[in-house]
């Protein structure tokens, strides 16, 4: 499989715009936990971002949602330091599906300490947490992947936790070099036993590949009943 095309079957659902309608919900700041112990009690669906400080996920969360600050984004690698909770349609116990910001890895500023604090935060969440479906992992599709990710990844197939990859910044790529860059993505997890396998290329700044990651979130939940 290559890159969503976003266009629906005739003998499906339009997940296209029931990711649209998804997404245009209210959309809130739920909850923080910075350990296992403050997870908020299971409920909605959950989806998961995680990827390298300033790879451009407080932006794509921002986009995916058509919000403005719903996330914050800064320059500065490792702001994210805890799990961040938000609900789309509803509070903490109501909400359609939650998303899950994770804290930024690769954030060689940050100590050891801290890292390995983080870390296991991630490991705990993604261990124990039924309600969640899948992880988005944001790669920089300037660049294609790197160690890091690979790590992150190495921790989701431990986990036994689904995960797909979102390309970023893909009005920043040459046009003749976006197939080769999902290409190259997808050849690189086609062995690994929890990447899902396809790749979606985004822009948080025009917004290309955001309708086929709402529908392909939407898709998802209705795979799992939600």
């Amino acid at each position: 499989m290559s890159e969503a095309s976003g266009e629906a079957a005739a003998d499906e659902p339009d997940f296209n715009e029931i990711g649209r309608k998804l997404f245009a919900q209210e959309c809130d700041f739920l909850w923080a936990a910075s350990s296992a112990s403050q997870l908020p009690p299971p409920g909605a669906p959950e989806i998961a971002f995680a990827g390298r400080s300033n790879v451009g996920k407080s932006s794509l969360l921002n986009a995916l949602t058509n919000r403005k600050t719903l996330a914050r984004t800064s320059h500065t690698p490792g702001r994210t330091r805890e799990l961040n909770f938000f609900g789309l349609g509803g509070d903490v116990d109501t909400a359609r599906l939650r998303l899950v910001d994770m804290p930024g890895y690769g954030y060689a500023a940050a100590s050891k300490q801290k890292i390995a604090s983080w870390t296991d935060l991630m490991r705990d969440f993604l261990r124990g947490r039924a309600s969640l479906l899948r992880v988005f992992v944001l790669v920089d599709g300037r660049h294609g992947l790197k160690p890091v990710d690979a790590e992150m990844m190495d921790l989701l197939d431990r986990s036994a936790m689904s995960y797909q990859i979102v390309l970023t910044k893909r009005d920043e790529v040459k046009a003749a070099e976006l197939d080769k860059r999902v290409e190259e993505t997808l050849k690189a997890i086609e062995k690994r036993p929890a990447a899902f396998p396809q790749v979606i290329f985004t822009s948080s700044q025009s917004f290309a590949g955001i309708p086929d990651l709402r529908a392909g979130i939407a898709r998802l939940m209705a795979e799992r009943g939600f």
